[in-house]
């Protein structure tokens, strides 16, 4: 089925990322959407005490950058997430640049599914998020 694929369906092995500066402003952005006011994302002092040593984001703003990589490089437009699973191994903080990666592990052959191995990697090296991702990608109306 490649319909909902107009460069055709992905394949194993495929990958894409995507890489953008987070910065405080995201914390605040996120915050006006969840409700989020932990204070380890706006509290330096209790930030500073904690395991992390500063302010770090949400980790819904570390796993964001996927939403990205899947909706506008692969699978592509029309794509949404049927299941995600992420462990997070590091945090992410303001200042960081972090490359958000998708591999596609399987493409069904019968339904726009995907299967992927996901990542985010801070800009030192370090893997912020690993884990899995199921997706679904719709034909858009031309």
């Amino acid at each position: 089925m490649t319909s909902c694929w107009p460069h055709g369906a992905p394949s194993a092995g495929q990958t894409a990322e995507l890489s953008r500066l987070v910065t405080a402003r995201d914390i605040e952005l996120f915050t006006e959407i969840s409700g989020d006011r932990n204070p380890l994302h706006y509290d330096a002092e209790a930030a500073a005490a904690s395991r992390f040593g500063e302010i770090v984001v949400q980790g819904g703003i570390t796993s964001a950058i996927l939403n990205a990589v899947v909706a506008e490089k692969l699978p592509g437009p029309g794509t949404v997430f049927l299941n995600t699973q992420f462990d997070f191994s590091a945090p992410v903080r303001p200042g960081d640049t972090i490359t958000g990666r998708v591999e596609v592990t399987e493409a069904r052959e019968d339904k726009p599914i995907t299967k992927l191995k996901v990542s985010v990697t801070r800009d030192d090296g370090t893997v912020a998020l690993s884990g899995t991702a199921v997706c679904y990608t719709m034909a858009l109306g031309q």
